[in-house]
């Protein structure tokens, strides 16, 4: 598949984690098909960040 924006790159495809990625080498603009970004959000919530700790009084 050809690059939305560039109109003359072809897309590369790379798996992370088991999810596809299309990215365009040239603009550097990345695509995902339907349902990936809600795998990546899924997969992010798991390695949030912990809770602040209260500093000692």
């Amino acid at each position: 598949m050809q690059c939305p924006v560039c109109k003359t790159q072809a897309l590369q495809m790379s798996e992370r984690q088991g999810i596809e990625i299309d990215y365009c080498p040239q603009c550097r603009g990345v695509w995902l098909d339907r349902g990936e970004l809600d795998k990546i959000i899924e997969r992010s919530a798991g390695a949030a960040a912990p809770a602040p700790v209260r500093a000692a009084a």
